[in-house]
């Protein structure tokens, strides 16, 4: 069992930047894909960000490419997603979410989610 818990979300301007985090319980964090989602009010939830087990297998959304960033801490049990160059485009409630298969899209565990909205 994991219970995932995301913070960091909050109110920023066009152009700034967030750093959202995901702290999990339990002692098997290191086994699980981490990805992040976001879903805005009126569209389908997508998936931002991907990072392996070990942290050195990482996929993006084309539209965060270059302004996003997952990164994980195994000894801290926290996937983190720094967020740069913000756009209002990415107002959204984002939750972190666990799977033991990289890429195999079957998230067992999700957090309950942290809003994020850019003003522009």
């Amino acid at each position: 069992q994991v219970q995932l818990v995301e913070s960091g979300g909050g109110l920023v301007e066009a152009g700034g930047s967030l750093t959202l985090s995901c702290a999990a319980s339990g002692r098997t964090f290191s086994r699980y894909s981490m990805a992040w989602f976001r879903q805005a009010p009126g569209k389908e939830r997508e998936r931002v960000a991907l990072i392996s087990s070990s942290g050195n297998i990482l996929s993006y959304l084309d539209s965060v490419k270059g302004r996003f960033t997952i990164s994980r801490d195994n000894a801290k049990n926290t996937v983190y997603l720094q967020m740069n160059s913000l756009q209002s485009e990415d107002t959204a409630v984002y939750y972190c979410a666990a799977d033991l298969i990289y890429g195999r899209g079957e998230y067992a565990y999700w957090g309950q989610g942290t809003q994020v909205t850019v003003s522009s």
